[in-house]
């Protein structure tokens, strides 16, 4: 029997419907549109499409976007003269800086310079250590939208074996602290592990964020299980695939998450959610 989907893009949509409503009473309240500043430096296309999304997305959500695309050959000390602009600039709520960065510009500074109260993407030491803490303020977005996208579905976290394929600081760590704090017994895999099939083969949620296309095949999914699929990767036709080899492990999976179409529009929402909560905020709604 054939997976059934998790349908990110329409479960979008419903975020961004919500959030207008919501964006609507801060600017009833307050005169001011919840705010997003996006920084984008250099011309990479892949860049340019997200930045391009996440602006298009914010305006359905009646999120009023502060754009700036700078120059290549800027540098990081005029980069974080604009961050520290717009972390004191009251119209803004929140600030998303597009990586990668140029070479010259160390990325860690750069997210660090970023207000924690204005931290749209989750990344900051600070709200990565609020949610090691157990009291997460700015969740980062990938995880976030995974989350949402499981419990739509009306599945239980609680008490299963979530295996994350993948350690990063944007997806894989997040995303298993998140599942950690609803009650999952969590294993994280990465480059390392030994026997990773039969580690993948316990899972009952199988989070997949490891950047290689169709990598987690048939064999390393149990009957049954959950399986959400983070990456993107371009094949040599110009076709978009996940992580998941899709069609054969949709057969043995109760649930998937297709590629396009799954985690991607609800990274974008999640995004939206963040800059409306810290809008809120600071209009004293929450």
């Amino acid at each position: 029997m054939a997976a059934r989907l998790i349908d990110g893009k329409a479960l979008a949509l419903q975020v961004r419907e919500r959030l207008a409503v919501e964006s609507a009473a801060v600017l009833a309240k307050t005169g001011m549109k919840p705010g997003l500043a996006t920084i984008l430096v250099g011309d990479d296309p892949a860049s340019q499409v997200y930045v391009r999304n996440k602006q298009k997305a914010c305006e359905l959500a009646g999120i009023y976007v502060d754009d700036h695309k700078l120059s290549t050959s800027i540098t990081q000390a005029e980069l974080l003269a604009l961050i520290e602009k717009k972390n004191v600039d009251p119209k803004i709520h929140g600030i998303l800086v597009q990586l990668p960065l140029p070479k010259h510009i160390e990325s860690r500074v750069v997210l660090e310079a970023v207000s924690p109260n204005k931290d749209a993407d989750g990344f900051h030491p600070y709200n990565l250590g609020r949610l090691v803490e157990g009291s997460p303020v700015f969740e980062a977005c990938t995880p976030k939208g995974v989350i949402k996208m499981i419990e739509s579905a009306g599945i239980a976290i609680e008490g299963k074996r979530a295996v994350v394929l993948g350690r990063s600081t944007i997806v894989g760590k997040p995303l298993a602290l998140m599942l950690l704090q609803r009650n999952a017994t969590v294993t994280i895999c990465h480059s390392k592990t030994k026997n990773l099939a039969s580690v993948c083969q316990e899972a009952e949620l199988l989070l997949v964020a490891i950047g290689r296309a169709k990598f987690v095949t048939a064999d390393m999914v149990s009957e049954g299980a959950v399986v959400i699929d983070v990456g993107t990767n371009k094949l040599p036709d110009g076709k978009l695939c996940g992580d998941v080899d899709f069609e054969p492990v949709s057969q043995k999976a109760s649930w998937i998450s297709p590629v396009p179409g799954g985690v991607g529009p609800m990274t974008i929402a999640m995004l939206l959610y963040n800059t409306v909560e810290s809008a809120k905020r600071q209009a004293g709604m929450l």
